[in-house]
């Protein structure tokens, strides 16, 4: 049996500095009640750790930002990696509230683009995934945005102005490749601004190159929609199976046993000491044949 491990995989910059934003505020502000619009990054190991650091959390999958704001009622709120409309923002300082942006630079840049091309009149089609905390926060910054999670979603549009093709960072490659072709074939004269992250390509990329991979294990929270596209990349591919676990302690013996070629990856939000611990059990079982997972998970943040 033998164990690849996947290079780049686990924490973008975006996710360290999100969580050394998280970390400082707590430092700045030990009196205060801190709070998290929202999952810091989806992964619930870097959310517990910011519990343990005294961050509450603010988190409904039927709520917007905008509305969950309300449960925010004094001291600091911090909005997530995943990047918050100007909406938010105003509401937030018109309550009072102390404000920490903990935004990707990333999404801060598509936000930036879609304000400008908006601005002026024109619209945007926003390739992205529905209620994902991201595509929430883009759409909001306009009327003029529109969120495209399919092809078919291009039938019930309006009359478009100009219209600038863009789409959420972590998206799927081959996702947004076939939805910005279908929006190119109705909307030819259109300007595209392809963003899915480097982070987010690399990682992506590196699956696809895989060859004679038996199985890929994807480390992440299944809430993480980056984590979740390596999986699907990797079975869009032609891995024959692909598995997503949050730790070591998901595995099990009788998907691992017969494998000859297993290949492991992380999310960008997937802390890397998880993931490490998953390689190193794996390599162990290789050269034992011994199934003797640990007892608990090592969830450091760094």
């Amino acid at each position: 049996m033998e164990i690849i491990s996947v290079t780049p995989r686990g924490y973008c910059q975006g996710v360290v500095r999100a969580i050394q934003i998280a970390r400082k505020t707590t430092e700045e502000y030990p009196d205060t009640p801190i709070t998290m619009l929202g999952m810091i990054v989806h992964n619930e190991f870097v959310v517990n750790a910011c519990r343990k650091m005294g961050i509450r959390f603010v988190e409904n999958a039927e709520k917007t930002r905008l509305e969950l704001l309300d449960e925010v009622k004094e001291g600091v709120v911090i909005f997530t990696a995943h990047g918050i409309s100007d909406e938010v923002r105003k509401k937030a300082e018109a309550k009072g509230l102390i404000t920490v942006d903990a935004s990707c630079p990333d999404v801060m840049k598509t936000h930036a683009l879609v304000k400008q091309h908006t601005a002026k009149g024109y619209d945007v089609l926003y390739i992205g995934k529905k209620n994902h905390p991201e595509s929430e926060g883009t759409v909001s910054l306009s009327n003029g945005v529109h969120l495209i999670t399919k092809p078919e979603d291009l039938e019930t549009l309006p009359p478009l102005n100009h219209p600038l093709i863009t789409n959420q960072t972590t998206i799927s490659l081959l996702d947004a490749e076939k939805i910005m072709k279908a929006c190119m074939e109705k909307y030819p004269d259109a300007v595209i601004a392809e963003e899915i992250c480097n982070a987010t390509r690399m990682r992506q990329e590196a699956v696809m190159r895989l060859e004679n991979i038996d199985l890929l294990i994807v480390v992440g929270d299944r809430r993480s929609n980056n984590s979740r596209q390596l999986k699907e990349i990797g079975t869009k591919t032609g891995i024959p199976e692909t598995l997503l676990i949050d730790s070591v302690l998901d595995l099990k013996e009788e998907e691992i046993r017969d494998k000859k070629r297993i290949a492991v990856t992380a999310g960008s939000s997937t802390p890397n000491n998880i993931t490490k611990q998953v390689i190193d059990f794996l390599k162990e079982y290789a050269e034992t044949g011994i199934w003797n997972p640990p007892a608990s998970v090592n969830s450091e943040l760094f």
